[in-house]
């Protein structure tokens, strides 16, 4: 089974956040994060219930997805809204105190 895998809004804007982090520091950097995330993200139209459960949500269709670069990362919080979408509501930096 292959899910859609679809952002919101307020994800799209996360992204854009952590690109100009970056970019401000190193344009190499920025965009190897880019491609790091969307390949992370890819992976959740195969597999999503292979991601950790969100621990601030009680529903276990909430799923953090982990996303390796550098020395920690990003964290992808999504929905599994039924058996053909998968929405990511949420991206963040690891050292980030939580979505916002």
């Amino acid at each position: 089974m292959t899910y859609k895998v679809r952002l919101t809004g307020a994800a799209h804007e996360d992204l854009d956040r952590l690109f100009d982090f970056l970019l401000k520091r190193d344009l190499g950097a920025a965009e190897r994060a880019l491609v790091a995330i969307e390949r992370a993200l890819n992976l959740l139209a195969f597999s999503p219930f292979s991601c950790r459960k969100a621990l601030l949500q009680k529903n276990p269709r909430w799923r953090e997805l982990l996303i390796p670069f550098g020395h920690s990362g990003y964290v992808a919080l999504f929905e599994i809204e039924d058996d053909h979408t998968v929405t990511v509501t949420a991206i963040r930096h690891q050292r980030e105190e939580d979505y916002h």
